[in-house]
């Protein structure tokens, strides 16, 4: 597949595939992505509105591929996330991707789509989305996002932790958000692991269900067969003073492995939410002063 490069005046299309989006946020992106020197252009049901979704699933399927199939468009920019990708993911139909490459860029419930296009051998980018282009729009990860639109490489070098494991990993970068992926679990669109690098990241859960999650990743073999774990950041977890916490969970069920584990990387649910590329092959360095993910 061609290098993915945007230039300055590319179309980057504004979608929202899952939940309800304030248009403030909308308006700021169009706002980033235009002092960026692109040319935003927002889909025809962003803005709408159908409970807690943004549209109905023909509303958000319709949005979703005309963006995937304009070959004007060069970059996909789902507004947020929320919920509500499993309910048209399986109506999309991401073919055009392979014979014109374009970046599509989300984060938590966009996990869905970027599972589906890394089984599909198409990269994607793992990224903030509308609300922190308007809030954080200068803040070092959306420059890095506008590095990797431009051809850069993803390079990070990011301090120890003290429950890392050290090692060197090689392998296609894929995961996301963990809910969203204990959702795909038996699906076509589930993690296909060997060899892989899985990132993990969450918000708002209690660790119990963190655990059960890891567990279904652990007796399902999914554990077993990839080739490094990244650990983003659980931010607002409820607080369980019967259980471990997160990290040491997490840390518990990879404990039969070997293979090198990052915690506290700064990409999820947080400001600093470092780009990912998804589908890419990357490489995993975790030492005693420094772990160095890059592709």
């Amino acid at each position: 597949m061609a290098k993915i490069k945007l230039k300055k005046g590319d179309k980057i299309m504004i979608v929202s595939p899952s939940g309800v989006i304030k248009p403030e946020y909308v308006s700021g992106a169009v706002k980033f992505l235009h002092d960026s020197g692109f040319e935003p252009v927002v889909g025809d049901s962003a803005l709408a509105s159908c409970g807690r979704f943004a549209g109905t699933p023909d509303e958000r399927i319709a949005d979703m591929q005309r963006a995937i199939d304009d070959a004007s468009v060069k970059a996909v920019l789902c507004s947020r996330g929320g919920y509500g990708a499993v309910q048209i993911v399986d109506k999309l139909d991401f073919s055009s991707l392979k014979t014109n490459p374009k970046y599509l860029i989300g984060f938590s419930d966009i996990t869905v789509f970027h599972s589906a296009l890394t089984n599909m051998k198409i990269p994607s980018v793992h990224a903030s989305m509308a609300k922190y282009m308007t809030e954080y729009p200068q803040e070092e990860p959306q420059q890095k996002l506008l590095g990797i639109l431009g051809g850069k490489v993803m390079k990070y070098e990011v301090p120890p932790h003290p429950l890392n494991r050290q090692g060197v990993a090689k392998g296609v970068l894929t995961g996301g958000n963990l809910s969203a992926l204990y959702g795909l679990r038996g699906t076509p669109y589930d993690i296909r692991p060997k060899g892989k690098i899985l990132f993990i990241e969450d918000l708002s859960e209690a660790p119990y269900h963190v655990d059960r999650m890891m567990n279904n990743l652990r007796l399902g073999g999914i554990l077993k067969q990839i080739s490094g774990l990244v650990v983003g950041q659980f931010t607002d977890m409820t607080p369980d003073d019967r259980m471990k916490n997160v990290y040491e969970i997490i840390a518990d069920a990879v404990a039969d492995y070997d293979y090198p584990v990052c915690f506290d990387f700064p990409a999820g649910h947080v400001p600093q939410n470092y780009p990912l590329l998804m589908g890419v092959r990357c490489k995993l360095a975790v030492t005693e002063k420094s772990v160095v993910l890059k592709n």
